[in-house]
């Protein structure tokens, strides 16, 4: 089968991917798969409206959904390349795992910044233009010779105090974010983590690190859920 980027677009977005690019991810570590694939999954309007006091049922149910639509689109895309005689991995939530600190070897939001989707926010979490920070991510590691996005290189924070000012966890320390700043300038883990399980606790029972502030009250975001 002849490889066409076209056709694994169509695929990806057929299938309910909200965005799609393509990264150049030499100098990453990624070996003799140089490329990647980020795949953005927009969450609904009405869920992000319901967290303005919190995560809510509803917000905890879609993001396990949510995981489950993504390792689903990564293992599709990586499917497809395969089949055209490359080599590709789906960084589905088996093969990414987290450790102690809350990272990964390759963040979906570093493949997302390659392939030109978006910025990482003073949250720490990517922010896109269409959607704001409402989008889960997910990932491919590629030889196929994609077209890839220009990286973006500086953030469209600015002045901006949304998510600091709003952040339960006082987690987020206003640094405004550039290519290479280690993620500990724009955030406190553990403040975020503590205060997040406090107040998924507080409101659906679960002890889990979810809280969704951030997301809600950025001006992008709130751009997308107006719309």
């Amino acid at each position: 089968m002849k490889f066409m980027e076209s056709e694994l677009v169509r695929i990806l977005r057929e299938q309910g991917a909200s965005l799609v690019g393509f990264g150049d991810m030499r100098g990453f570590g990624t070996g003799d798969m140089p490329y990647g694939v980020s795949i953005a999954l927009k969450l609904p309007k009405e869920i992000v409206r319901g967290i303005t006091h919190g995560p809510t049922r509803e917000y905890f149910d879609t993001y396990h959904k949510w995981n489950a639509r993504l390792d689903a689109l990564a293992r599709l895309g990586a499917d497809y390349l395969k089949s055209c005689g490359y080599q590709a991995v789906g960084q589905t939530s088996d093969v990414v795992k987290q450790d102690s600190q809350y990272r990964t070897k390759l963040p979906h939001k570093t493949v997302a910044v390659q392939s030109g989707l978006g910025w990482i926010g003073k949250c720490a979490l990517l922010i896109t233009k269409e959607y704001g920070s409402a989008v889960r991510l997910t990932s491919i590691l590629t030889d196929a010779p994609v077209t890839c996005a220009s990286p973006v290189t500086a953030s469209a924070c600015g002045s901006c105090r949304a998510c600091q000012d709003a952040c339960p966890g006082t987690a987020v320390k206003g640094e405004v974010w550039e290519p290479g700043i280690a993620r500990e300038r724009l955030y406190d883990f553990a403040r975020c983590r503590d205060a997040a399980r406090k107040i998924s606790g507080e409101n659906i029972g679960e002890d889990i690190t979810l809280c969704g502030k951030c997301i809600e009250v950025c001006p992008y975001t709130q751009k997308y859920i107006k719309r």
